[in-house]
């Protein structure tokens, strides 16, 4: 195809993607009740996680007990609750859609790509997706309720009390479950890193210790809480990305030298 030909078909791939959004967007919108009743759930102390968390605590032999808090949600400007109803509609509309995204963007991208290459992209994108919704959902069910639970019942004085606004409450969550997102996709990074020869598996191995210290460090600035049990909590599953991470980079070892 020209070039003129192929700027058609980007535009009418993009032009889907939007519709397509769209009509997600416009389906999260009108649900209203259902979608802030799943968004704002991790607000409440009896959250799922924390009588998961008292559960584990207690068969483990720990008497970690979340008393009962309430934390006053408002709104300051005339329009921040409908304008945030309108972007968090948009956000989630691009979550949901982002498979058939990924789809027209591998349609768009195949003809130019050789058989391999093509299997290649496929698992490749299909890896990228399930660690980010994995990411996504521990952010859900774990360290944003724990970050929110410590930092809106944190107080410097029994005479100030929290009132956090709405926006302030979407745009933690909203930034935090992208960052865990991207966090999550550790062993893609590891996996293009050993590819080009950047690390490899003994590197990686030699400098565990290093590692599990830094993702220590990264937990308690995600989740700015004083309990030692749940920073464990959020640096478990991160260390676990990091073993993963090296399995991967010594099988891209193994294939390498094979060829």
């Amino acid at each position: 195809m020209t070039f003129g030909e192929h700027l058609e078909v980007l535009r009418k791939m993009l032009f889907r993607i939007l519709a397509v959004t769209m009509c997600f967007a416009i389906a999260i919108f009108c649900f209203k009740d259902e979608t802030f009743s799943i968004l704002l759930a991790s607000s409440e102390w009896d959250f799922i996680t924390f009588r998961h968390i008292e559960s584990i605590s207690q068969a483990i032999g720990l008497n970690f007990h979340i008393d009962e808090y309430h934390i006053n949600l408002i709104a300051t400007e005339l329009s921040s609750q409908f304008m945030t109803h309108l972007s968090t509609s948009l956000y989630l509309a691009l979550l949901i859609a982002s498979p058939y995204i990924l789809f027209e963007l591998f349609c768009f991208i195949s003809p130019a790509l050789y058989e391999h290459e093509r299997k290649y992209s496929v698992k490749l994108a299909i890896a990228i997706y399930i660690l980010f919704i994995a990411g996504v959902l521990i952010s859900y069910f774990l360290i944003f309720p724990i970050s929110f639970h410590f930092l809106g019942t944190y107080q410097v004085s029994d005479i100030v009390t929290s009132n956090i606004t709405l926006k302030s409450y979407i745009s933690t969550f909203t930034t935090l479950t992208f960052v865990l997102g991207l966090v999550f996709q550790l062993p893609i990074i590891a996996f293009f890193m050993g590819k080009v020869g950047i690390i490899n598996s003994m590197i990686m191995s030699h400098y565990r210790r290093h590692a599990l210290l830094l993702i220590l460090v990264v937990s308690a600035i995600i989740t700015p809480s004083v309990d030692i049990f749940t920073l464990l909590l959020v640096a478990t599953p991160i260390y676990l990305l990091y073993e993963a991470s090296i399995r991967i980079v010594k099988k891209v070892e193994v294939k390498s030298s094979q060829q």
